[in-house]
Order: C-alpha cells, then sequence, then structure tokens
C-alpha cells in the first residue's frame, strides 16, 4: 500500500478483503500461562474436572468464560476418565445345578435391619440348600471377612465340609479372607448372581424363615 501510495480503506476494497479481517491479530500464545498453569493444577488434582480448575484459576487472578475454559481443557486433553464400574467377582455362568443330598451345597447371605435406636445390625444366614435348614445365623453390628471365615469353620466342625458354598457377590463374601478360607481341601467357593426368579424368590423365603428363627 505505501508504495503504490494507497489508503488501507481503498486497498482492501481493490482486493475485496473485509478490514476486519486484515486488521485481525491471532491471538495464539495469549493463553499460554493459563494452559501451563492448568496442566500443573490437572497433575496435582486429577480428579478435578474444567469446573473446578475455572474456579481455582479464579482465585489466581486468571478468571475467565466458563466456556473457553473447557475449550482450553479439551484441547489440552485434560479430560477425566471416567470411573469404571464396580468390580465383580467372577463365576461360573452356567445353571445352578439342583442338589440332591444335604451338605452338597450352602448358601450365603446377608439381611441388615436396624434397632430401635436407629442402630443397624446385620446378620450372616446359612442355609443347606437341599433340606433348607438353616446352620447358622450370626447377628452383630459389624462381620467381617474373617469373621465369616471362623463361623463357617464352626459349622463345619458339626457339619462336615459342603461340596460347594454359594453366595451373592456381597463385599464381605468376596474380601480375601474369605476367598482364602473357601480353598479348603473338598470344598468350593462359588459367588452367583442367582439370576433366575423362582430360584431368587426361594433364596429370599430361606433366608427370611432363618432370620426369623434366630
Amino acid at each position: 500500500m505505501a508504495d503504490h501510495g494507497f489508503s488501507e480503506r481503498r486497498a482492501c476494497r481493490l482486493i475485496g478483503v473485509n478490514r476486519s479481517a486484515w486488521q485481525y491479530e491471532p491471538l495464539r500464545g495469549k493463553d499460554d500461562a493459563v494452559r501451563e498453569r492448568m496442566r500443573e493444577i490437572a497433575n496435582e488434582r486429577r480428579r478435578f474436572g474444567y469446573r473446578r480448575l475455572a474456579i481455582l484459576l479464579r482465585r489466581e487472578g486468571k478468571g475467565m468464560n466458563l466456556k473457553k475454559v473447557y475449550r482450553l481443557y479439551r484441547e489440552e486433553r485434560l479430560t477425566v476418565r471416567k470411573r469404571g464400574g464396580r468390580k465383580r467377582a467372577l463365576g461360573t455362568r452356567a445353571p445352578m445345578a439342583i442338589p440332591q443330598e444335604p451338605n452338597q451345597r450352602w448358601s450365603l447371605d446377608f439381611v441388615s435391619d436396624a434397632l430401635a435406636c436407629g442402630r443397624r445390625f446385620r446378620l450372616l444366614n446359612v442355609i443347606d440348600d437341599y433340606s433348607r435348614e438353616c446352620l447358622g445365623c450370626i447377628v452383630d453390628t459389624s462381620l467381617s471377612g474373617w469373621r465369616v471365615v471362623r463361623e463357617l469353620s464352626a459349622i463345619a466342625e458339626r457339619r462336615g465340609l459342603p461340596c460347594m458354598v454359594v453366595s451373592d457377590n456381597g463385599t464381605e463374601l468376596t474380601s480375601h479372607a474369605v476367598l482364602a478360607g473357601v480353598r479348603t481341601p473338598g470344598s468350593s467357593g462359588t459367588t452367583s448372581r442367582l439370576a433366575n426368579h423362582s430360584n431368587t424368590a426361594l433364596w429370599n423365603r430361606s433366608m427370611v424363615a432363618c432370620a426369623m428363627s434366630a
């Protein structure tokens, strides 16, 4: 423009360029400090999303529009990984066989309730699936995995070891203590969700009867 003596307005009109586009200056590099700080905070607080990062940046005097924080957050690939689903114990998927004699299979389950004062307690029910006999009903405010192993060992001393022990994947019944305890020679431990509705109804009825008789 200086060589031909044209003004900016005339030069833009001749080449068909908007003046605002000609005067535009890219803002790259302006947010480098903010990006760097976002990465530092994300490394320190790995479970913080872009909203929490925006709050911390605002406290440091680097406040900006939440949408811009989200854009920078995505561009820096700081997205928080989604938590995986609850891990469940793996077990057989085959249909559950019907026991043909006593002591062939035991079922374990927990029943929870509360006292009049509001304090909660738990019941561990042990059922013989063939005879529907309640082999044990242990009541306490807390039942750890080691306690479960100890109570099952006491029942096994009276009745002998079962061929199989079935549970419902509860946290107490999948602890390291129980998983180690069921590896006793002559007995096998199995966890199952009992997807069959008729089995579930029969299971629940037996557990309630066992709890009521305690």
